[in-house]
């Protein structure tokens, strides 16, 4: 029981010191620049991959396949 009757006042007195503790806050002088460089590399590939699947079904001739 002594300890925590010397120890609350010394928390409350680090607590009231650092309270007294200027704080500034500054905004930068150039915007911020968020960078979403997004990789869309995949969907490009599948939307190339079903056009040729949709253009080779459509055009079985084109590689001197059989004649539909």
């Amino acid at each position: 029981m002594r300890m925590l009757a010397l120890l609350l006042p010394s928390l409350g007195a680090a607590a009231a010191i650092a309270g007294c503790i200027p704080v500034q806050i500054q905004a930068p002088d150039e915007p911020i620049e968020i960078n979403l460089n997004v990789n869309i590399r995949q969907e490009v590939i599948v939307r190339l991959e079903r056009d040729a699947e949709e253009l080779l079904d459509n055009n079985t001739n084109l590689f001197g396949g059989a004649n539909p």
